[in-house]
């Protein structure tokens, strides 16, 4: 990955597509400390659009989504709306020429996923699903010590991100916009689990068991998963609502020693990696740049050079598949297509 800011390069023309929370420190943020425009963001209030410009230093404002993809000056779209809108913005970005970095869940269900990453085979632009964290020198250094055997052979993973309820009128509460606990928590759970099975066994886990707490709505306020990978390590993946606090971390355990992770989906608050052998334990710290940041360099690094990236539409549609399977497991059905 290419760490360098962007005085030799130019810099990304990014229009947002959402004035929502998670945007000053997804998008904003990143833009302004590696020099990326932040050419105009869209909200259907224009009075939210003009403040969150005013606030955050963006150029220009739409009070339509559309508008904002048709401009012909930004090249990339970053979708912040709610999960029920990302799989049908996605493809009309990418229809529109822009390159997305989208947040996750990138779509509602696989089919949806599966829809996208045909429009990005179709239109050749580079399509990333905002797992951020993946880009983060912690959870890169707890790959690699996996993969250099100094733990042993892996026998069991542990990941998690619980966080306290939402508001009850908070959009992740509500089914037709894609919402519940595993859409929007669980899902990093189960990303992380997948990375990691991806490198020791090459493929992909499956579900065995889930234990599922779910309103009448079908919406999932707690929703764990144990998962088997093709070589028969357990792994369980948790996420949920219900926590009084904000908590993720991750533990790989191996016949000689494990590696743990305290905070892996946002590393840049806590960038430790502690790593036991033999009973003796150190700890690493490897940065606090954020989880963001890394992501915004990995993206530009694929418009600007070229350069293979992990999260891309092809991985949202496998995450989006276990994501499916974990529903039907715990008798829940996928979540629908939102139509815009």
């Amino acid at each position: 990955m290419n760490s360098s800011t962007n005085s030799a390069r130019t810099p990304l023309k990014i229009g947002i597509l959402g004035a929502a929370r998670i945007a000053p420190s997804a998008i904003v943020a990143p833009a302004h400390a590696t020099g990326h425009r932040l050419v105009a963001v869209a909200s259907r209030d224009i009075k939210k659009a003009e403040e969150f410009a005013k606030q955050h230093q963006v150029e220009g404002v739409y009070g339509n989504y559309q508008d904002l993809l048709d401009d012909p000056e930004i090249n990339v779209i970053y979708n912040a709306l709610h999960n029920g809108a990302h799989g049908p913005w996605n493809i009309r970005a990418l229809q529109a020429g822009k390159h997305v970095l989208s947040e996750k869940p990138s779509a509602s269900n696989a089919a949806e996923a599966n829809e996208v990453a045909q429009v990005v085979a179709k239109t050749g632009k580079v399509f990333m699903e905002g797992f951020h964290y993946y880009y983060h020198p912690v959870f890169q250094r707890a790959l690699e010590v996996v993969k250099s055997g100094e733990i042993g052979d892996v026998t069991k993973v542990e990941s998690a991100l619980i966080i306290p309820m939402p508001d009850p009128t908070d959009l992740r509460l509500q089914f037709d916009l894609a919402g519940g606990s595993l859409m929007d928590v669980g899902c990093y759970s189960l990303h992380s689990q997948r990375m990691i099975c991806n490198l020791i066994t090459g493929g992909e886990p499956t579900v065995l068991s889930t234990e599922v707490n779910a309103a009448k709505n079908d919406i999932d306020t707690k929703l764990n998963v144990q998962l088997q990978y093709p070589n028969g390590v357990k792994a369980y993946a948790k996420g949920d609502f219900e926590s009084p606090a904000f908590d993720a971390p991750l533990t790989i355990t191996g016949t000689k020693g494990s590696v743990h992770v305290p905070n892996c989906v946002v590393s840049g608050w806590d960038d430790r990696v502690v790593i036991t052998v033999n009973a003796t334990a150190r700890t690493e710290h490897l940065g606090t740049l954020s989880t963001y940041t890394h992501q915004l360099m990995a993206f530009a690094d694929a418009v600007d050079l070229g350069k293979p990236f992990k999260t891309d539409a092809q991985d949202a549609f496998k995450q989006m598949q276990l994501i499916d399977a974990a529903y039907l497991n715990a008798g829940l059905p996928v979540r629908p297509v939102f139509k815009i």
